[in-house]
């Protein structure tokens, strides 16, 4: 299935889009960037030089990915989600330089997130909508708040884990996200 552009949308020659991938209107994607195979890109999503988006993403309307993201297969970035990649942001600077961010497979991030750059947000993790990443975010994590924070943790189908690391929708189990206890603490002397 070939991809499709809406005619408002302005795609560089110089980009790459994957088979089967919709991109809808006013979107902007810049040189260099990848955009994997059946991919879905809404109304004014900003790619800019660089990004990689692997296969099977969905990039909602208004969402803004800066040079230095990354995401892999099965990414879902919500409407308004901004990605930052300066550390040091000022409007001018002789020293400048892009830090890096990754998403894992499967993650999602709600609406209104905002990432800070030199991030990881692992496999299957899910940002709440308006959280803001300070920090990694760990593989089945579920982080909200500001700055985001550890609520919980889901399933692959994005739905929470019970105290057992069990999900109820469909059974799967997470044994290793289970937490590791610790052994008692010793009495102190006098």
């Amino acid at each position: 299935m070939p991809s499709w552009v809406h005619p408002t949308a302005e795609v560089s020659a110089s980009a790459t889009i994957g088979e089967g991938t919709r991109i809808w209107h006013w979107v902007q994607i810049r040189e260099g960037a990848r955009v994997g195979k059946g991919c879905n890109i809404g109304k004014d999503v900003y790619i800019d030089v660089n990004v990689v988006v692997g296969d099977d993403c969905k990039i909602q309307n208004f969402a803004t990915l800066y040079n230095g993201v990354t995401l892999a297969d099965d990414v879902f970035v919500g409407p308004h989600v901004c990605f930052t990649n300066d550390a040091y942001p000022r409007a001018t600077s002789s020293d400048w330089q892009i830090v890096a961010t990754k998403v894992q497979d499967g993650a999602s991030i709600g609406a209104n997130a905002t990432i800070l750059c030199g991030l990881t947000i692992g496999r299957n993790a899910m940002v709440a909508a308006g959280a803001v990443v300070t920090k990694d975010v760990a593989p089945h994590a579920l982080v909200a708040g500001v700055p985001a924070k550890v609520i919980g943790w889901v399933c692959e189908c994005g739905r929470p884990l019970d105290r057992t690391m069990r999900c109820a929708h469909d059974g799967k189990e997470f044994p290793e996200l289970k937490p590791k206890r610790r052994p008692p603490r010793s009495r102190r002397r006098k």
